[in-house]
């Protein structure tokens, strides 16, 4: 049974489940779940709490087994904590999980807790016994358009709430951008305005003034803004990695490995094969797959090889060589080359920026 971490609140109140599996990487989150949990089995007289954390592969399970099946002396009810930091139980770890699942009983409440999985650990047998016989929560980093909602529920949470209309949105925006990427920091900040403003309606310059930019980017984020041609939030999360010390040559990399994969699916579709099939050559799949699919009729054969060709003057400035015709900084050429990229893919300028070539605009 799989449920997200907005239902767990709910979930909780109709009755317990005997397995509850936190799964993800986003920490808030999976703190904020855990801790629900837990207060819930309190509640219903799991009293007693063990913690086990499968460390190596020379983990004895034969201790978790031993504690869900004996009585305790203490307490008639009693929480287990499985907490697999790695999310690999190994061989013996899987077949100890699927057993422990056919062993439940109800004086035994469990919760285990993984790191993000990959598509083979989701569909692995010891995996598919823990949804089969209790409850599932992802806690996933949320996404740019997700934060605005997430962020007016939390402010309501402590009787605080923006303005309605044009401003209100404006005021939800602002502070989206200020944390992305960051839901802990974005935690603190909106204790921060609890604390220094009463309940009730918070205006623009409220937020504005006590809200710290701890908004954190990955360059996956940078592809994201890239082909779907948001200019503005493109060289934002580039602005974002260069004050993170992520390296040029990394960022480079990530939007070099793109350019190929669209060349390969441009030259796929041009000699008559299927979107799916062209996609499928460019090893695009998930998210880089709707991205791919938006940006494909945007860009010609020609055009990707000569982004191409831009690219390859990128790197080598990245590794320390200058071109006569581009920046000599490392990450002056990532923005001239996500300009050259955005000149293509970009929507919703006014006619006359469109007008004017974005790398000339840099």
């Amino acid at each position: 049974m799989q449920i997200r971490p907005d239902q767990l609140e709910a979930q909780l109140a109709r009755g317990l489940k005997p397995i509850y599996t936190i799964h993800g990487d986003e920490p808030l989150l999976a703190q904020e779940a855990g801790d629900a949990i837990r207060a819930a089995a309190r509640a219903a007289g799991y009293t007693e709490r063990q913690v086990f954390t499968v460390s190596g592969a020379h983990f004895d399970w034969s201790g978790v087994l031993g504690a869900a099946q004996a009585m305790s002396l203490f307490a008639e009810r009693q929480l287990i904590e499985i907490r697999i930091p790695s999310g690999k139980p190994g061989k013996e770890g899987s077949e100890m999980l699927q057993r422990y699942c056919e062993a439940l009983n109800d004086d035994v409440l469990t919760l285990v807790t993984l790191p993000k999985l990959d598509y083979q650990q989701l569909k692995a047998a010891w995996f598919t016994a823990l949804d089969q016989h209790g409850a599932l929560l992802r806690v996933e980093t949320l996404e740019r358009q997700q934060l605005p909602a997430w962020l007016a529920q939390r402010l309501k949470r402590q009787g605080q709430r923006v303005r309605e209309g044009e401003e209100g949105q404006r005021t939800l925006a602002f502070f989206a951008d200020r944390v992305e990427g960051n839901l802990l920091a974005a935690h603190q900040e909106l204790q921060k305005l609890a604390l220094l403003h009463p309940p009730g309606e918070l205006s623009f310059e409220q937020v504005e003034a006590a809200v710290l930019n701890v908004a954190r980017f990955d360059t996956a984020k940078l592809g994201e803004a890239v082909w779907t041609g948001n200019v503005p939030r493109a060289l934002r999360v580039l602005d974002g990695l260069r004050h993170e010390g992520e390296a040029a040559v990394l960022v480079h990399w990530m939007l070099a490995d793109d350019l190929r994969g669209l060349a390969r699916a441009r030259a796929a579709l041009d000699d008559g094969k299927p979107l799916p099939m062209a996609l499928r050559e460019a090893r695009a799949w998930g998210q880089k797959e709707k991205l791919f699919e938006r940006a494909l009729p945007l860009l010609a054969g020609h055009t990707l090889a000569h982004l191409l060709e831009a690219a390859s003057i990128c790197d080598g400035i990245a590794k320390g060589l200058k071109h006569p015709e581009w920046p000599h900084h490392p990450w002056e050429a990532l923005r001239r080359l996500v300009l050259m990229a955005l000149q293509h893919t970009r929507h919703g300028l006014p006619a006359r920026a469109a007008a004017r070539p974005l790398a000339l605009q840099a």
